[in-house]
């Protein structure tokens, strides 16, 4: 798999590319470093000669974008702090190396006063143009209107009730920052807070929850339209009483994150997920924490420890906190492990997630310098990327 040196600008051609959705193999027509076009190869090719790369049916997308990352390198995102800048700039050409986009920084629950600290920091954070970097997207809060029962390795002592006073009091004057919110709607029958964080345009996931189906489908009613890391922090599917994601996965509109580390739900379970939404509704997160890019180990979290083991955290008890697998790792494991075609894998890390916060996904306008390239490798099932182009 070669790789084009530099991107310039003129005009490019790639030719005998498979997409995500599309059939057969593809022309991509590229011109002063933007997606012009994406049309059948057997169309007749439009517009003045250009450099022609042939992909040779590889898969082509744009990189990853995810949802749920509580740290990298290091560095939890709910300790940020001014002096941090140099450190986020750092993860930000961190995960572009790793084939991220773009992320949503997620703040864990903590104290009212951490979450303030951190949001100060992210909405003014301008990263340096000396090389390129994953875009922060928005800031993903995941918590502290939480279920007690399901709260996971989230601390108690700072959980708080979901009221619209609480959500005024963590998010305090920066609205415009956050993205997403993570909550248990069974903590406020009356919807008052799904409405108002919808009023401010933030995204609701249903999380860390105790809801029942008919819980979960108010919710839905009232605007929420995602759900955070299915399966984990919430009941599981059962024939009598289906919970939050059996009515997730029955709505048309709602979208749910789902971690493939092999740790966090069976393969046997994922599988029977992709199969209960065979078109859209999914999409991959990582659940990273900041151990992220750092070697197995035993890391400082919040006032815990966490261990790392196989690229999976855990606290001393045992607990679950998630994992320092980067994104496409994913991908690479559904590959892997059978459970769906390369097309929809790669769709998983990279479409579903820029459709579930609305954003536009491959095609025209998009930069050229977001493509990755996937070669498949059937008979090992070894799924490899690259970054197709590098920086002029």
């Amino acid at each position: 798999m070669s790789t084009v040196p530099t991107l310039t600008s003129g005009r490019y051609q790639l030719d005998n590319a498979r997409i995500p959705g599309r059939a057969g193999h593809q022309r991509v027509c590229i011109e002063d470093g933007l997606v012009q076009r994406i049309e059948a190869m057997a169309a007749p090719a439009q517009g003045q000669p250009a450099q022609r790369v042939d992909l040779a049916g590889d898969w082509l997308s744009l990189g990853g974008v995810d949802l749920q990352i509580n740290g990298a390198l290091g560095l939890a995102f709910p300790d940020l702090l001014p002096a941090h800048r140099p450190q986020l700039q750092e993860i930000g050409e961190f995960l572009w190396q790793q084939g991220v986009d773009g992320f949503l920084p997620t703040l864990v629950t903590t104290s009212i006063a951490k979450f303030q600290q951190a949001l100060s920091v992210l909405p003014t954070y301008q990263p340096s143009e000396a090389a390129p970097q994953a875009q922060i997207l928005g800031v993903h809060l995941e918590g502290p209107c939480l279920n007690p029962s399901k709260r996971g390795a989230h601390p108690q002592e700072f959980l708080q009730p979901l009221t619209v006073e609480v959500l005024q009091q963590v998010i305090g004057p920066y609205l415009q920052a956050v993205k997403v919110m993570t909550l248990a709607p069974e903590l406020d029958p009356s919807g008052a807070a799904v409405a108002w964080l919808r009023s401010q345009q933030i995204l609701v996931s249903l999380g860390h929850s105790l809801a029942t189906a008919a819980q979960a489908q108010t919710a839905f009613e009232q605007g929420a339209t995602m759900v955070t890391h299915a399966f984990n922090a919430m009941p599981s599917l059962h024939h009598r009483q289906p919970g939050l994601l059996a009515a997730a996965l029955m709505h048309p509109q709602v979208w749910c994150g789902f971690i493939a580390d092999g740790h966090h739900v069976d393969p046997l379970m994922l599988q029977l997920l992709l199969k209960a939404s065979p078109r859209r509704g999914l999409f991959l997160v990582s659940d990273a924490l900041a151990p992220l890019g750092l070697p197995d180990g035993v890391y400082p979290w919040d006032t815990r420890q966490i261990k790392v083991t196989d690229g999976t955290a855990r606290l001393a008890d045992g607990t679950l906190s998630g994992t320092t697998l980067p994104l496409l790792a994913g991908v690479q494991n559904l590959v892997k492990w059978q459970i769906c075609s390369v097309g929809r894998a790669i769709t998983l890390a990279t479409e579903a997630p820029r459709q579930a916060i609305g954003l536009p996904g491959l095609g025209p306008g998009q930069p050229a310098s977001h493509l990755l390239r996937w070669s498949h490798h059937p008979h090992r099932q070894h799924l490899t990327w690259q970054r197709l182009w590098t920086s002029a």
